[in-house]
């Protein structure tokens, strides 16, 4: 939940902003900052950095939003209850979980307690549909990190 809060502060966004919205404040944003604007080489990787920055905030906090998820709510279905779960990673309460069909999902602010109990129990497919999949925030990373 950390990384989403700095995203939102980092973009000067609300819980509440929709996706145009996103942007409209990235793009003024990314003309503020744009790297081509400075002349001189600090000022011009600063402002590299910065846009970095701001364009993996934009991508991160649209791929969360509720339009995002609205418009893949059939997808994200059909595979929470007909894939099975191929593995799951879990670090800095961010789960990852990997189904058979190819597809993973990264799911925020779990607490490690919800992750012990996942891994320790007996269908952990089953334990994810009643206690993850509709609990916490999510994002598809498989579609992320597809290329553009």
């Amino acid at each position: 939940m950390k990384k989403i809060v700095d995203y939102r502060k980092l973009l000067n966004v609300d819980k509440n902003a929709e996706l145009k919205d996103l942007k409209s404040v990235y793009r003024t944003l990314m003309k503020d900052c744009h790297p081509d604007k400075f002349q001189q080489e600090e000022e011009k990787s600063e402002a590299e950095a910065r846009s970095k920055d701001i364009i993996e905030a934009y991508h991160f906090l649209v791929s969360i939003a509720p339009e995002t998820r609205e418009q893949n709510i059939e997808t994200y279905t059909e595979t929470i209850t007909k894939s099975n779960i191929l593995d799951f990673e879990y670090k800095q309460q961010v789960l990852n979980i990997q189904f058979f069909d190819g597809s993973a999902y990264e799911y925020f602010d779990v607490p490690k307690a919800i992750y012990v109990k996942l891994v320790n129990a007996d269908s952990p497919g089953r334990f994810a549909r009643r206690h993850i999949f509709s609990d916490f925030p999510y994002r598809n990373v498989a579609k992320v990190a597809e290329p553009a």
